[in-house]
């Protein structure tokens, strides 16, 4: 039985919240217009997703998102022969979708799938800009509107787990890291409706802990954390709780770092 593929589509009407911390959104409208692939690459948590929810909306694009895993396949993204009320049909695959509705295709934590499936991606992520789908004996070809993006962490990469430059060098690549202090405060506090205060604390609590990294700490605290504990919060939970469970044991099963960081909460709260 084939694995389910885990995909999100939608026309996005309403704008997500988004605040631009460089030149990203020049950039993606610039490679949109020319018909380059994007890569988004950063930590987890720090807004690659909502990026490209923002830039779908601003393009006014349809948007497919795919979770990326080890048992992804090639069939899983271009479509497959099912039987349906004793006949057998074709089903497209999420990237065909995306192809034919002149949408944007999102292969989010690319690195999570195996390599001989990324590969299905190259013709699209190319000057020829096709998907042959073998199993019907057709090529589709994309519309202008079509836009191939990428991203993944590079925290997390190793041997096993990176991408080909045969793939990385199809895309351009846009850098994302955690908003500065000011901006993040600001995220936090228009998606929970928190106090300055403990909107400021909360940045101030995830600075400490993404100064630990690679000091015992594979990550620091992302914005997604933070806004997590902060709706908590706003919720009545205690700040220290809150950021034990919202923000502390999310990050770390070692038993000496989560003593290190709930003495950091203490400290700041």
């Amino acid at each position: 039985m084939a694995q389910a593929v885990k995909t999100e589509e939608y026309i996005l009407e309403e704008e997500p919240y988004y605040l631009p911390t460089g030149k990203e959104i020049d950039i993606f409208e610039s490679a949109y217009h020319n018909q380059i692939p994007v890569l988004l690459k950063g930590p987890t948590g720090c807004g690659k997703t909502r990026f490209m929810q923002y830039m779908a909306w601003k393009l006014g694009r349809p948007l497919i998102t795919i979770s990326c895993h080890d048992d992804l396949t090639a069939s899983d993204l271009v479509g497959r022969y099912l039987v349906r009320g004793g006949e057998t049909v074709w089903i497209d695959g999420p990237l065909t979708r995306a192809v034919k509705a002149g949408g944007f295709c999102y292969l989010d934590e690319i690195v999570e799938a195996r390599k001989d499936t990324t590969v299905v991606i190259h013709p699209l992520a190319d000057d020829r800009r096709i998907l042959p789908i073998e199993k019907l004996g057709e090529i589709l070809k994309a519309p202008p509107e079509f836009l191939m993006s990428i991203s993944y962490n590079p925290g997390y990469q190793s041997v096993l787990k990176d991408l080909k430059q045969s793939t990385r060098q199809r895309f351009l690549a846009i850098d994302f890291t955690y908003p500065d202090k000011k901006l993040e405060k600001e995220v936090i506090m228009h998606e929970t409706g928190i106090q300055d205060v403990i909107a400021e604390k909360l940045v101030n609590y995830a600075e400490k802990t993404r100064n630990l990294k690679d000091r015992g700490l594979i990550e620091g605290a992302s914005t997604r954390l933070l806004i997590h504990a902060a709706k908590l919060i706003s919720s009545g939970i205690e700040p220290r709780k809150a950021c034990e469970v919202a923000i502390t044991e999310p990050l770390t099963d070692d038993h000496e770092m989560l003593t290190a960081l709930s003495e950091l909460v203490s400290s700041i709260f």
